[in-house]
């Protein structure tokens, strides 16, 4: 009977019933001319998201992984130099994609736990006197560790230089979760996905464009099919896809867009903060530590939390599914086997926290964890009580 109980994996997130009945509708030709008046409203709603007006956004049948890839094809060239900074296993795996393309990739090594580094940024950015650097790639929220980077910060350091360079972002597992700002930041492609804030499953790569971005899109020479903002755009415009859309998820995600907006944006961002300082009220009377190095620095969309030393982290997750019958986070990358994850973001209430928390609570003490029960549990219990 596991599928009674909510996940806390940073995605995909729990799926409202409310939206998998809105799903659940027969085939809709996707070539009728009233096929616009779903696809229509979605993209404007989404600019919302975004909270971008000059920009433009794209949606192609793929996840997060596509939308990278469509961002880098569509705007650069074979050798092109970029500047990005790995500091957790999805700012890595974006690299190893730029790699497989055959860009120049310039990499800063950082801290796993740390973010963006914005001052080694500004400083390669200031020394680039010939422009050579095409693009600067930032993960928002690196899912693998539970941090969160200054994307305006990042702009900063661009502007400082006089640098011309695209501002690439990825905003997988914290756009319709957290504030994203995307004109304001200076952000030129930003990529998310359908299956974290959105509370919908796998299946769209969400990605906005600044007007810097389609200039950009007219000299990269990067091949492309599938992934090509051009045939989109265009067909777009005519009220279609240039091949079969997911119809389901974009009636879907009509209604994902409602819900937030129902909320209200700010009361979405609120909520999410709410529980994640929850968790971290938990993981503090626990005696453990965050990965993220300081609170600048704390995701509220995803926990990743260090497990005392001699355990580990996968036997935790392993039992907590086994024996329970709910599913945490792993460690990914650097974090494997000494560090789970909560994933706290999408359609998740203070009520749901406190059943994750006392959960973890018993499958530590199963695995003899230095911990007390109902620790954890009372720490949110205070924190939730008060900051309603």
């Amino acid at each position: 009977m596991n599928n009674q109980n909510p996940v806390f994996i940073p995605g995909p997130t729990n799926i409202p019933d409310r939206l998998r009945r809105a799903m659940s509708i027969q085939t809709i030709d996707h070539r009728a001319p009233d096929f616009a008046d779903i696809l229509d409203p979605l993209y404007n709603d989404l600019k919302k998201e975004f909270k971008t007006e000059d920009g433009s956004v794209i949606m192609f049948p793929s996840t997060g992984t596509g939308g990278w890839e469509a961002s880098i094809v569509n705007t650069l060239s074979p050798g092109d130099k970029i500047l990005i900074a790995r500091y957790g296993m999805f700012s890595h795996r974006w690299i190893d994609l730029c790699q497989r393309h055959n860009l120049d990739v310039e990499i800063i090594e950082c801290e796993w736990g740390t973010g963006a580094p914005t001052d080694l940024f500004a400083a390669r950015l200031a020394k680039d006197s010939n422009q050579e650097i095409k693009a600067v790639l930032v993960t928002h929220n690196e899912t693998a560790t539970g941090v969160k980077s200054d994307i305006a910060g990042v702009r900063k350091a661009l502007d400082a230089s006089n640098h011309n360079a695209l501002l690439f972002v990825d905003c997988v597992s914290s756009l319709a979760s957290m504030d994203f700002k995307m004109q304001e930041w200076g952000v030129d492609l930003a990529v998310s996905g359908s299956q974290k804030g959105f509370m919908l499953s796998a299946g769209l790569a969400i990605v906005g464009v600044s007007p810097k971005t389609k200039v950009a899109m007219e000299t990269a020479t990067s091949p492309r099919c599938f992934f090509d903002f051009k045939d989109m755009m265009t067909a777009n415009q005519n009220g279609g896809y240039p091949y079969t859309p997911p119809v389901q998820l974009l009636v879907g995600l009509r209604e994902s867009l409602d819900m937030l907006f129902e909320e209200g944006l700010d009361n979405v961002f609120a909520r999410h903060f709410r529980l994640a300082e929850g968790i971290r009220q938990a993981v503090a009377a626990w005696g453990f530590k965050l990965c993220a190095k300081n609170p600048d620095l704390y995701s509220d969309s995803v926990s990743a939390i260090y497990v005392p030393d001699g355990f580990d982290s996968n036997v935790l997750t392993d039992h907590l599914y086994d024996a329970y019958d709910v599913s945490f986070g792993i460690g990914l990358g650097e974090m494997n086997k000494i560090a789970f994850r909560i994933g706290h973001l999408g359609s998740l209430s203070d009520v749901m926290a406190l059943a994750g928390i006392a959960t973890i609570e018993m499958a530590m003490k199963d695995l003899n964890y230095p911990i007390e029960l109902g620790s954890g549990v009372a720490a949110a219990q205070e924190y939730y009580r008060n900051s309603r």
